[in-house]
């Protein structure tokens, strides 16, 4: 399984004790390359700083590039579980904005000291092919997953609309649970990524999961090529928020 693929969220105590491994070593690799450079950093000074032995670095990923994975992949982790935890009567653009805010709001998904952090990670993410690649992965699995959540929240209206349709899961048996708090480092961990819910989204929901997945990372991307504050009207969550209105008249369960 790629470093970068969505794993289950951890059902023993040795499986939390690898998740943090993998966590302390991404946290170990991200700071390197924004202080030395990819090209100057090896998977052994990164396995130094996490303080653990180079084979153990490889147990858990096959590049250095690939060790950042986690960070990136916490930040996308908690806007698909933002969008899913959305009141069942918020509307579909509702749910992904209330993700947004949750994810993007210093202070509220992330710690407000911990944006330069994140603009570092998406700035090694666009001056560098190799991490471009994982930054895309990341990305590509957290937007199946959206579409999957979303076709979760259009059948629960819909079967909510029916009294004679049939029941649908409750969430909990299908995704991981509530987002961290807002004091969580950047991108900062959750326990795993998501697993993939009971829930098949149509071609039209996975058009829309597209899109406003592309609002978010541009708004992410456009905030960090700059060197303007987190707050704001400038900001990310403002900026995902404008990109969210290509998404007002989508036909939602139709």
């Amino acid at each position: 399984m790629s470093s970068t693929t969505p794993t289950p969220p951890p059902s023993s105590l040795t499986e939390r004790r690898k998740t943090e491994t993998r966590m302390e070593i991404a946290r170990a690799a991200a700071g390197l390359f924004v202080r030395h450079g990819l090209r100057a950093t090896r998977a052994e000074d990164i396995a130094q700083a996490a303080g653990i032995a180079p084979r153990t670095f490889y147990r858990y990923f096959a590049t250095k590039e690939e060790a950042v994975a986690p960070l990136y992949a916490a930040g996308a982790q908690r806007w698909v579980e933002a969008v899913r935890a959305a009141p069942a009567e918020a509307g579909v653009l509702h749910a992904l904005e209330q993700g947004v805010r949750h994810t993007l709001t210093p202070g509220v998904g992330i710690s407000a000291s911990s944006w330069e952090g994140v603009r570092a990670l998406l700035c090694l993410a666009e001056s560098t092919p190799s991490l471009r690649r994982v930054w895309a992965e990341v990305c590509q699995a957290s937007e199946r997953l959206l579409g999957e959540v979303l076709a979760q929240r259009v059948t629960r209206a819909g079967a909510a609309e029916d009294p004679e349709a049939p029941a649908v899961p409750d969430s909990d048996d299908n995704v991981a649970g509530s987002p961290p708090p807002a004091s969580a480092a950047p991108l900062a961990p959750a326990s795993a990524a998501l697993p993939s819910p009971a829930f098949v989204a149509t071609p039209e929901l996975r058009f829309a999961a597209a899109v406003a997945s592309a609002a978010v990372r541009a708004a992410l991307e456009a905030w960090a090529a700059g060197d303007g504050p987190a707050e704001g009207p400038d900001g990310p969550a403002e900026l995902a928020l404008r990109n969210l209105t290509a998404l007002r008249d989508f036909p939602w369960g139709r």
